[in-house]
C-alpha cells in the first residue's frame, strides 16, 4: 500500500499529475482541486494516495489533502459511486462543501458534480448522513457551532490532522460540544474530542 508520495511534479494533466520520486514517474489520477493545489510543474510536491486494485489494473488516485482522500473513500463506498464519479464530487465540491450538502440533505449541490443524477445524489445523502454523524460543521450546518464561531469545524479539522476519519472526527467534537456547552475553548473542545474518538 502507497499511502504518499513525496517528489517533483513533473505532469499535470486535465485528471493526472506524475510525480517523480527520486527517477521514478508515478502516474496518479486526481480531482481539479488536487491538481490545482500541486502548484506548477517542476515543484515540490506531497500527495496523499489510494491504491485501487482490480483484476486488470492497478491504479494510483492521488489526492492533496488527508480529508479529501478520506471522503474519496467514503464516497467510493457508496453502491453506484466509483472513482471517476467520486473525483468529479470532489472536483465540483471541496471536502468540507460535501460535508455541508450531506450534513443539510443538499441533494441539488451534491447533483451537480459530472455523472450525478438526482438518485444517485439522494442516496449519496443518505447513505454518508449518519456516517458523518449527522452532526454541525461550522456555523450554519445542522445544529449551532459552539459559539456560533465555527469553532467545532476548527476542532474537526485539528483531529482530521491528526489521521482522524471524517465520521470519527465529526462525531467526536459533537459530543465534545454537547458536553462542554457553548463558550468552551478551541484546546478544550479538542481534548475532550481526543478522549471521546479513543473510546470509540
Amino acid at each position: 500500500m502507497i499511502a504518499h508520495l513525496k517528489g517533483t511534479l513533473s505532469v499535470s494533466g486535465i485528471d493526472h499529475a506524475v510525480i517523480d520520486v527520486n527517477g521514478v514517474g508515478y502516474l496518479v489520477g486526481a480531482s481539479s482541486r488536487t491538481l490545482q493545489a500541486l502548484g506548477p510543474v517542476g515543484g515540490s510536491v506531497t500527495i496523499h494516495t489510494e491504491m485501487l486494485v482490480a483484476e486488470d489494473f492497478i491504479r494510483l488516485v492521488g489526492f492533496a489533502t488527508a480529508d479529501e482522500r478520506d471522503w474519496f473513500r467514503l464516497l467510493t463506498g457508496v453502491q453506484g459511486v466509483g472513482a471517476r464519479v467520486a473525483l468529479g464530487i470532489l472536483s465540483t465540491l471541496s471536502p468540507e462543501e460535501v460535508r455541508t450538502a450531506i450534513a443539510r440533505g443538499d441533494k441539488a449541490s451534491i447533483a451537480r458534480a459530472n455523472g450525478v443524477g438526482p438518485k444517485l445524489a439522494q442516496r449519496i445523502a443518505m447513505e454518508l448522513k449518519d456516517k458523518v454523524g449527522g452532526i454541525a460543521i461550522g456555523p450554519g450546518v445542522g445544529a449551532p457551532a459552539a459559539g456560533g464561531d465555527g469553532i467545532e469545524g476548527d476542532a474537526v479539522s485539528a483531529l482530521l490532522n491528526l489521521g482522524f476519519r471524517p465520521a470519527e472526527a465529526a462525531t467526536a467534537v459533537g459530543k465534545a460540544a454537547e458536553e462542554l456547552g457553548v463558550g468552551a475553548s478551541l484546546d478544550a473542545l479538542v481534548r475532550l474530542a481526543l478522549r471521546k474518538a479513543s473510546r470509540t
